[in-house]
């Protein structure tokens, strides 16, 4: 996730930096930020989302994979609430982005972004371009977020996503964002479970 919406030039804005400035306090889900009707598309990606769209600032259109082509799914941890996540995406002046975020209580999904365009999600330009990236609601260190309803739905949501795009469903092309080149963020952190999540996406 980068300051430069077209060549990801500049220094870096820090993930971590941008969610932990969010309150970090649980908000309502009825008071998630409102999108305008005419930014809804008539569909999306992933049948089982809902679509809560980042601000256009926030990601840079595309037409991929014709423009680029596709091969990574990217695990990221929010390190703030669901609603706030989504609330920082619809910021204008936040400059970040993911493709989905998932809701710890029940696995719910939100597009924020769709698939064909780019969003800024990893720190590294080229990764950007290449990948899909997932976020999911919790904190590295608060184990207790990974809930079953989590692991599930987001497996189901990588399968879809490999599918869609002839992405290999291995750990050479699901990574954690901590596999970015570049990167200082640690997500999803040493208690995320890989092995079943793994298992998880080969049986979706």
């Amino acid at each position: 996730m980068e300051r430069s919406a077209s060549h990801g030039a500049g220094r870096p804005t820090s993930r971590r930096r941008l969610l932990k400035g969010a309150a970090l306090a649980a908000v309502p889900y009825a008071l998630l930020p409102a999108v305008p009707a005419g930014a809804r598309p008539k569909v999306v990606d992933q049948p089982s989302a809902d679509w809560l769209g980042a601000n256009p600032s926030n990601f840079t259109a595309s037409d991929r994979p014709a423009s680029h082509p596709l091969d990574l799914v990217v695990i990221h941890v929010t390190q703030a609430t669901y609603p706030n996540t989504l609330g920082i995406f619809q910021n204008p002046r936040k400059h970040v982005s993911a493709h989905y975020v998932v809701r710890s209580v029940d696995g719910h999904i939100a597009q924020c972004v769709r698939e064909h365009d780019i969003a800024w999600h990893a720190g590294n330009w080229p990764y950007n371009t290449r990948s899909i990236g997932i976020e999911h609601e919790g904190w590295v260190d608060r184990p207790g977020y990974f809930t079953n309803s989590l692991y599930e739905e987001s497996a189901r949501l990588t399968a879809a996503i490999c599918t869609r795009h002839g992405i290999p469903k291995d750990r050479a092309h699901i990574i954690g964002h901590y596999e970015v080149p570049g990167t200082d963020h640690t997500d999803p952190g040493p208690n995320w479970d890989w092995t079943r999540y793994m298992r998880l996406v080969d049986f979706a």
